[in-house]
């Protein structure tokens, strides 16, 4: 399997699937986006789903990250042990010879009572540092469905945590007595400054939840004001977590520039200094770096 002709790139996760078709140089040729997440394949379709991405980018050797390498995607790839580098994901990659693929494997945390696994942040992480955007040292935050809060340490994935944000806020849209007041966008401001500051000041989330239903119902608070204090409140009680890990300094979001932004917000309202980084370019940078480690 040789990726330095050039490959095929794909973060494929549990409700949407990235692909871009790389040239030998690096540079971005085609790129394709769809909801055909893991959880949306049949059983026993992965070889059809895997021949659709090559009927539009390509016949090429695949580079995969993501759930796809879980226990709920197409084979599991085992985890890495922290610390992780692009080295030690580079020798573990699991290769599907027959299908011309090869799928990096996720990252674990293991210490005492703790622990914690990720799929396809790892890739974004390690990405980031080998371009130089992120120290070798660093501390991040990456937005999500499942928000990892990562430390690095000599350009190692030394640690990490995943809070559940996302999911919550989603399921608290969806299912929850609260779902008609969180039909509109989350955006920063005086709402979301205000749950923010609750989140990471106290500890009553479940009950605070519950009395953004009942302020709104006897008037001490507009609707309109509701999605954006509900995402600061999950928000501050995100950073209480994870900036237990990430110690003093700097912080970097990594990701998606629509949720970098909120938490960018967040840490400037708490006295953190923070940048963004792109995902999507980092997760590029880490598949071409571990493509020529395995050259």
């Amino acid at each position: 399997m040789r990726f330095s002709e050039g490959f095929i790139a794909v973060d494929w996760g549990t409700t949407n699937r990235r692909a871009w078709r790389l040239e030998p140089g690096g540079a971005v040729a085609a790129e394709m986006e769809d909801e055909n997440g893991i959880l949306a394949v049949p059983e026993g379709g992965f070889h059809q789903a895997v021949a659709q991405i090559r009927a539009r980018l390509g016949d090429l050797p695949m580079l995969m990250a993501g759930m796809v390498g879980s226990n709920r995607g197409w084979i599991e790839a085992p985890y890495v042990p922290c610390p992780a580098g692009l080295p030690e994901l580079a020798a573990r990659l699991l290769r599907v010879e027959e299908e011309q693929a090869a799928i990096v494997p996720g990252v674990a945390f293991d210490s005492g009572d703790l622990a914690d696994v990720m799929r396809g942040e790892e890739v974004q992480v390690l990405g980031a540092y080998a371009e130089g955007w992120i120290g070798a040292d660093a501390a991040l935050c990456h937005p999500g469905t499942h928000n990892k809060w990562v430390r690095l340490e000599d350009g190692r994935i030394a640690a990490f945590r995943t809070v559940m944000t996302g999911e919550l806020f989603n399921l608290l849209r969806e299912h929850s007595i609260l779902a008609d007041l969180l039909e509109t966008p989350a955006e920063p401001g005086p709402a979301f400054e205000s749950g923010l500051r609750h989140g990471l000041d106290r500890d009553d989330l479940t009950a605070e939840l519950f009395s953004v239903r009942a302020r709104t119902l006897l008037r001490k608070a507009p609707r309109e004001e509701a999605s954006a204090y509900v995402s600061g409140l999950l928000i501050g009680a995100d950073l209480k977590v994870g900036l237990r890990l990430a110690g003093e300094g700097e912080i970097v979001a990594m990701g998606r520039p629509e949720l970098t932004r909120l938490f960018c917000a967040a840490l400037a309202a708490a006295g953190r200094p923070s940048r963004a980084v792109d995902g999507e370019a980092a997760f590029l940078a880490g598949v071409r770096h571990i493509a020529e480690l395995v050259r």
